[in-house]
């Protein structure tokens, strides 16, 4: 078993509170569906929003589907003027049997520009 860390991103329509929630939790299902994992295989997970979302934290998200004993952490984006606006990035550390090359990055919505390397 190993640790590996998985990286993902979404962008959200709007910074209301729904939204925010409503993306996050479909980016963090997805990187637990397309990693085959549980939630017992993560070690912890951090969130960072651009500056221009404040409506609700990411974590809060992750709570929702299930992620209650999972230490998780949100931070705030440093506001490079041409970034990319209103996009939630996940940085899960997980144990896991994939080798490195088989991990699968998630990036969805409009956060697909920002990884077109290793987006799947």
């Amino acid at each position: 078993m190993a640790v590996r860390a998985i990286r993902g991103a979404v962008q959200v329509d709007a910074d209301e509170r729904e939204q925010v929630l409503e993306a996050t939790a479909e980016l963090v299902r997805e990187v637990m569906r397309r990693n085959e994992l549980t939630t017992d295989d993560v070690i912890s997970v951090v969130f960072t929003a651009t500056p221009d979302l404040t409506s609700e934290f990411p974590a809060l998200a992750a709570r929702k589907v299930g992620f209650a004993d999972v230490p998780l952490m949100c931070a705030t984006e440093i506001a490079v003027p041409h970034a990319l606006p209103r996009v939630v990035r996940l940085m899960a550390h997980v144990e896991t049997d994939r080798a490195r090359a088989d991990i699968q990055h998630v990036y969805l919505r409009g956060a697909q520009a920002l990884r077109l390397d290793i987006a799947q």
